[in-house]
């Protein structure tokens, strides 16, 4: 994977941490999440909590920016600090392979299925596993999703 600077990152360096995985977009209606997403990471990521999005241009043409024009979106608007990644796609055969294995029905019977828009998330412990999937529309602060990333922090790494 490549982040939202082109540079690589090999996704393991986030082992042993609770992840939050997002597909996100700039001209979507659950834009606005951006801002909980950031909220959340404030709040726990000196407990092992982070917020990778992943900008997809999947859905409607929500995300036409180029990952410069994302940056400057993100960082201007919603004054985010979580890590982002350059664009990706997040279903059909061009998938990301992160994608492709979140989606899998067979290497994740609970959650995989198809992304169904801008801003599903998946909430990923910290031994590596797909413990939640939280629909597009859910606000990241509900708190039933602020539970559950509670719960897994509390967890030994």
């Amino acid at each position: 994977m490549k982040d939202i600077d082109g540079k690589p990152v090999n996704l393991g360096r986030y082992a042993g941490n609770v992840v939050m995985i997002v597909n996100v977009a700039s001209k979507c209606g659950n834009t606005p999440q951006y801002a909980k997403l950031q909220e959340l990471y404030d709040k726990y990521k000196d407990k092992g909590f982070v917020v990778l999005g992943f900008p997809a241009n999947n859905f409607g043409m929500q995300e036409p920016g180029t990952e410069k024009e994302i940056k400057e979106f993100c960082t201007t608007n919603y004054k985010v600090t979580f890590p982002m990644f350059s664009k990706v796609s997040v279903k059909g055969e061009d998938a990301a392979p992160l994608y492709k294995l979140l989606t899998s029905k067979e290497a994740n019977p609970k959650f995989g299925g198809d992304i169904e828009w801008n801003f599903a998330k998946f909430l990923i412990n910290r031994k590596g596993e797909v413990v939640a999937r939280i629909p597009a529309r859910t606000d990241p602060a509900d708190p039933m999703v602020v539970q559950q990333i509670e719960a897994e922090l509390a967890k030994s790494p």
